[in-house]
């Protein structure tokens, strides 16, 4: 299943999905260790990026354990999306990614991502000044379409692939449905039978065997996963292993996990400074405790906490039954 893009080789093509608020570097950085075959940097406002405002540049921030490393940038403006790619790639990105699929109103109503995807002739202009503005691999996510009577992710496909994109990523809905209802994997079938490049299928892979169901029907190249990914950074690793092997791994010891969630809280400190940091890392804890005995509990005592030394306390005093039980 690798994929080549010009200089660099994805031996694992399942890749960590951008997911604004959720992919900043702790969070990349623990899933890169665990196994990941790419992560990419949450959405970065192209304009921004040329103020260079110090939000977009601790998001477009990256460290060497997680390399390859792909930023995502939006915009609406070739000029100006053109000289964002050229500053990251001055910072080390090795592939840009072109956002065209975030269903947000307020990116939507910048004419920003998927809105664009109803502006095919601007939507070229963009791609082809990326291109040609860094020497780097540019790759493309999208949606299926603006809504189901204009599902023309296939057609803007072949116009990217013309532009010189290298692999384009499909998340399963129009923009209108947003996340509700199912990803259409089968649809995504479509637009890799559009093009030559490497098609990735994202949307709604949450399990291993919709992890297989994804890749059979949508027969793309590899799988990008999002919302799967949440308190569960080993799984993109479990993902790689089972298509590889057709073996299930399990989770990590609860002892183990244990030590996940107090390093990536101990990293999210260290990024964004404790008052930032430990407000950030509520929703993580949610997420790592989720389905585990008295994790509602918990979580509302964490949220109501805002020392540090206390939550990590009140982390361990959560985990040490679980674990004590499990040994």
């Amino acid at each position: 299943m690798s994929i080549d893009l010009d200089n660099v080789r994805l031996e694992d093509p399942v890749i960590l999905a951008p997911m604004s608020g959720v992919t900043d570097l702790p969070f990349r950085r623990v899933v890169k260790r665990h196994g990941a075959g790419l992560v990419v940097s949450e959405m970065i406002a192209s304009e921004a990026m040329i103020r260079e405002t110090r939000q977009s540049m601790a998001m477009a921030k990256n460290c060497p354990e997680e390399r390859p490393m792909a930023v995502q940038l939006a915009g609406c403006e070739p000029r100006v999306m053109a000289e964002a790619a050229r500053l990251n790639a001055d910072r080390g990105a090795a592939i840009i990614d072109i956002n065209f699929g975030c269903p947000v109103k307020k990116v939507v109503n910048g004419q920003a991502g998927s809105a664009l995807m109803r502006e095919e002739g601007l939507a070229a202009r963009i791609l082809e000044a990326v291109v040609k503005a860094v020497d780097l691999p540019v790759t493309l996510k999208m949606r299926t379409g603006w809504d189901d009577k204009s599902r023309n992710a296939p057609k803007l496909a072949r116009v990217a692939e013309a532009s010189g994109i290298k692999m384009i990523s499909v998340h399963g809905r129009t923009r209108c449905q947003f996340y509700e209802g199912r990803a259409d994997w089968a649809f995504i079938h479509e637009v890799k039978e559009a093009v030559r490049i490497p098609v990735i299928a994202n949307g709604d892979i949450t399990t291993l065997d919709e992890a297989r169901e994804a890749l059979a029907l949508s027969r793309a190249d590899g799988l990008m996963i999002g919302r799967g990914a949440y308190g569960r950074p080993w799984f993109v690793r479990q993902v790689i292993h089972f298509l590889r092997t057709g073996q299930r791994l399990p989770d990590p010891l609860l002892a183990q996990q244990l030590q996940i969630v107090l390093g990536h809280y101990e990293d999210m400190l260290a990024h964004y400074g404790t008052a930032v940091g430990s407000r950030i890392a509520r929703k993580h804890i949610g997420w790592y405790s989720k389905g585990l005995p008295g994790s509602a509990e918990f979580r509302a005592a964490v949220n109501r906490t805002e020392d540090p030394q206390t939550v990590k306390a009140m982390i361990r005093a959560f985990y040490a039954p679980l674990v004590a039980e499990a040994a």
